[in-house]
């Protein structure tokens, strides 16, 4: 069904452009909120990513996967629209403050608005270099081409977000858990 609208599109049906931009929304999005500081900005990347989406479908090959192939798109856009906006984003010092304990069943007591809102509180670089290499899968030297920056620089910026992410995540928690004993 899908491959069959994915046809029409190429064609230029403009209601398979349709069908696809309504199934492919929520999938769009959810990948933009990962990488903006906004729901604005979200959707900027999102509608951005389906204008080159609808360009480029031409080149799709039926072989691959879509989602996968528009998710490459999402990405790039993100990043492209933080290149594009960088100039306007502060740029944060980052403490060395050391963590002493992690407990991975923290996360598992966290909404996915809490989660996306210590995602959000990461600095720019910090928060895509994050979510390409841990969400996306992308490797180090992938994330250092994708970025114009060392994969040593990438490996850097890694760390220092799972770093910011424990703390973060460990306070919310800290001060979920004393909401509750209240």
């Amino acid at each position: 069904m899908e491959q069959y609208h994915i046809q029409k599109a190429k064609n230029g049906d403009p209601k398979a452009l349709e069908l696809l931009y309504k199934h492919f929304y929520g999938y769009a999005m959810s990948i933009a909120l990962r990488y903006s500081n906004s729901r604005d900005e979200a959707c900027e990347i999102v509608n951005d990513s389906f204008m080159k989406m609808f360009d480029k479908l031409g080149q799709y090959k039926e072989e691959n996967s879509f989602k996968a192939w528009f998710r490459r798109i999402l990405v790039n856009t993100s990043i492209d629209y933080y290149r594009k906006n960088v100039k306007h984003f502060a740029v944060m010092e980052l403490d060395k403050a050391e963590f002493e304990s992690h407990n991975p069943e923290i996360i598992d007591q966290l909404s996915k608005d809490d989660i996306l809102d210590v995602l959000r509180g990461l600095p720019e670089m910090l928060r895509i270099v994050f979510n390409m290499y841990e969400i996306e899968g992308y490797s180090h030297s992938e994330v250092a081409d994708e970025l114009g920056i060392p994969a040593s620089t990438s490996r850097t910026y890694l760390a220092r977000a799972k770093h910011i992410l424990r703390e973060k995540i460990t306070i919310l928690n800290q001060i979920n858990n004393e909401g509750a004993v209240r």
